[in-house]
């Protein structure tokens, strides 16, 4: 159990309810047994948290808004892994629109610089 003190109480916290969570939601949605979660209390951290990589780190210090967030973060994880594939491909097609256009770009300067 870990403590921290917020406008002079001592809000209590355990990390184990987090981790006791976040089985319950990968056992009831039967995915995101990759992650994991580290509760890393923070009053001055302008998010309620965050994923990084794997690992989901809440930074709520109160137990129920640290729930909360966590059930939160794992949703968000989830969905933003859907959208991954499109993403990927988005930006395939991007990279190569943009080498057809310098390659375009550099032709036309060789021309140009052929007439001057």
């Amino acid at each position: 159990m870990k403590s921290v003190q917020s406008q002079g109480m001592t809000i209590e916290v355990e990390e184990d309810k987090l981790r006791i969570e976040l089985q319950r939601l990968k056992q009831k949605l039967g995915i995101g047994y990759e992650l994991s979660v580290k509760w890393v209390p923070d009053v001055n951290e302008k998010a309620s948290g965050e994923v990084k990589g794997t690992c989901i780190f809440v930074y709520e210090v109160d137990e129920e808004k640290a729930l909360e967030t966590l059930k939160h973060e794992f949703l968000d994880y989830l969905i933003s892994r859907s959208a991954e594939p499109y993403q990927k491909i988005a930006n395939l097609l991007i990279k190569m629109i943009n080498e057809e256009a310098y390659l375009r770009k550099e032709k036309l300067v060789g021309a140009l610089e052929a007439l001057l």
